[in-house]
């Protein structure tokens, strides 16, 4: 299997340390040299590898260790890097950082797996020479790992990043490829627990040539292409380590194909919903709905003013409590998409969208109407209420998904859900790790409509895009015609 050579990993000793900022100006000046750039992000995460995507021109892969299999994960890897001139995978969270003590599902797991050389960065404020012990520390923490180079970020001024440079080159046999002065986030607003998505951004194109000349001006770019062809700068030493504690909830590897294919039948008509609100798509999900026979329409929930005649809608993630007075004027699309869902059109709607389902959206004190095809009202609330890692068992009857499949996803939401009457509706999931909407239940199903908070990626269950294709052909809905589809 062919791929590009040149590969890094961009660590963190923490959440918030500046690999995003970093990452996407490395990717930004490698693209504006002419360079292919294949980008990555270990996720789960659609912000971030949004902001990658932009930078480098083409869309950002996630590589999820909790989501995906090793087999699902090489595989992603290697045919997304295909004929890129480099690929740079961004972690998250700290390099060790993972599901229990033995890093199950850290960005170290994912960098062993995938042979790729570490540059850490590391948060200098406030300290010197403890710098070069923790980067020590990380070295000889775990023998499978390559840290490669170290970025100094945030640092006071030129007497402290001498000083820090010059222990680390003493002690730590690990060059110092970047000195990052405190320059805050620039035009990177963040919101919640990281950046503002760059749809939402005004200046998106200003805040990517301000990364990338933060990139050309304070980080050595040869030498990180230097170590990003494989040519090692210091040799980490072998320490014993247990080995990982087993995945108590594995994905099969033959899985990684869809079930069913579209074979010779004629293609289905599936709408997704993407505008300014909802753009939370992991790139595989879309593809693996056409490689399971959907052609995709794009739909702007903002600005159309009906649905297109459709087979199946897909709705994803996004905020829709950012723009929640365009939403609930556009009343005639929401009585279109109403409309529709009555007449048995399978939905399909993830967090954001699973929101739009609803009645009303309750943003700080003033409510808006959704679509109401839902019984169920909306609180957004100051502090997450789901945030992370799920787990869900299939419990009850729905177009999707099989009684007694466990499906596995992340959440990151911050409203609550008030069902307002529960008659012939139905909760799909139990909720084995997570919150979903109660902490017991996820997924609100009523007919051909399923609303749930948990994002599932299909290079990990790639039977959802089946499932969803089968279902828009069950639905018996007309034939249509097939020139307005979906590019990307």
């Amino acid at each position: 299997m062919s791929h590009t050579a040149e590969r890094i990993c961009i660590a963190g000793l923490r959440g918030g340390s500046g690999k995003t900022i970093l990452s996407v100006g490395l990717i930004a000046a490698w693209h504006a040299e002419g360079l292919r750039v294949a980008a990555f992000k270990k996720g789960p995460d659609f912000i971030d590898a949004g902001w990658h995507s932009f930078a480098a021109g083409a869309p950002c892969r996630n590589l999820d260790p909790f989501m995906m299999s090793p087999g699902q994960i090489t595989e992603s890897f290697f045919n997304h890097s295909a004929g890129a001139d480099i690929s740079i995978v961004e972690g998250n969270r700290g390099l060790y950082d993972g599901l229990d003590p033995q890093g199950r599902c850290s960005t170290a797991e994912l960098a062993k797996l995938l042979n790729l050389p570490v540059i850490l960065i590391v948060d200098v404020t406030m300290a010197t020479r403890t710098v070069a012990a923790v980067i020590e520390g990380c070295r000889v923490f775990d023998p499978g790992i390559r840290i490669n180079g170290v970025i100094l970020n945030r640092v006071a001024g030129a007497r402290q990043e001498n000083l820090i440079r010059e222990t680390v080159e003493n002690y730590c046999t690990v060059p110092v490829v970047g000195a990052v002065p405190r320059l805050g986030n620039g035009p990177f607003p963040e919101r919640h627990m990281g950046l503002v998505p760059h749809q939402e951004q005004r200046h998106a194109l200003e805040a990517i040539r301000w990364a990338r000349e933060v990139a050309v001006k304070y980080l050595d770019m040869a030498a990180i292409r230097i170590i990003s062809a494989g040519k090692d700068l210091g040799a980490p030493t072998v320490l014993r380590r247990a080995a990982p504690h087993p995945d108590p909830f594995p994905i099969p590897e033959n899985r990684s194909r869809p079930e069913t294919a579209a074979g010779g039948r004629a293609p289905v008509r599936i709408g997704v919903i993407r505008d300014r609100v909802f753009w939370f798509y992991y790139p595989e999900n879309l593809e693996a709905l056409v490689t399971a026979g959907a052609r995709l329409v794009e739909v702007d929930s903002l600005s159309d003013a009906s649905l297109p005649p459709l087979d199946a809608l897909y709705i994803g993630g996004g905020f829709p409590e950012t723009q929640p007075e365009q939403l609930s004027s556009n009343t005639m699309f929401m009585k279109s998409l109403r409309d529709e869902a009555r007449s048995g059109l399978p939905i399909y709607a993830e967090c954001g969208g699973f929101m739009y389902l609803g009645e009303n959206l309750h943003v700080k004190g003033r409510v808006y109407p959704m679509a109401g095809v839902l019984p169920v009202d909306f609180v957004l609330r100051e502090k997450p209420r789901g945030h992370g890692y799920t787990i869900l068992e299939t419990t009850g009857p729905n177009p999707y998904f099989g009684v007694g499949e466990i499906i596995k996803g992340h959440e990151f939401h911050y409203s609550d859900p008030v069902v307002t009457c529960e008659k012939d509706l139905e909760f799909a999931f139990k909720v084995r790790r997570g919150h979903g909407i109660d902490g017991e239940r996820d997924g609100m199903c009523r007919g051909n409509v399923l609303g749930v908070y948990t994002h599932i990626h299909a290079a990990g269950d790639p039977a959802w895009a089946a499932a969803i294709v089968e279902a828009a052909r069950s639905a018996g809905r007309s034939d249509h015609d097939l020139s307005s589809t979906l590019k990307y």
